[in-house]
C-alpha cells in the first residue's frame, strides 16, 4: 500500500462545490438501493474520522481483484513519486494532512 500526499494540485483539482455536490448525489443513489444492513454499515463508517474512513475505503477496494489493479497501482505509484519529486524540487507546496481533513470534516457539517 502506498501513502497518500495531500498537495495543494489534489485539493484544488476538484471545486469543492462539485466535489460537495457529486457525493451528496453517490451517497443519495448508493442509499436508495442499498439493503438495510448495507446502511447500517455505511451510517457506522460516516461517524468515523477522516482518516479512518479513508483507511475503510483503501481496505475495501483493495479487497476486489481488478486484472488492472497492478497497472493501476504501478501508475498511481509513479504519479506519487513525480509528485514527491515536484515537493522536494520546491515546484509545489504542501498542505498538512490535518489541515486537509478539518476542513473536509467542516464542510461535511
Amino acid at each position: 500500500m502506498h501513502a497518500l500526499r495531500v498537495t495543494p494540485k489534489i485539493v484544488t483539482a476538484y471545486p469543492d462545490n462539485m466535489l460537495k455536490y457529486n457525493q451528496i448525489k453517490k451517497i443519495k443513489e448508493a442509499w436508495s438501493s442499498m439493503p438495510k444492513h448495507g446502511k447500517q454499515v455505511l451510517a457506522e463508517a460516516l461517524k468515523l474520522p477522516p482518516v479512518e474512513r479513508a483507511e475503510l475505503v483503501e481496505n475495501l477496494l483493495t479487497s476486489f481483484e481488478f486484472q488492472s489493479r497492478k497497472r493501476i497501482d504501478d501508475l498511481w505509484a509513479k504519479e506519487a513519486e513525480e509528485r514527491i519529486d515536484a515537493f522536494d524540487r520546491g515546484e509545489m507546496a504542501a498542505i498538512p494532512a490535518r489541515d486537509v481533513f478539518g476542513e473536509i470534516e467542516k464542510n461535511r457539517r
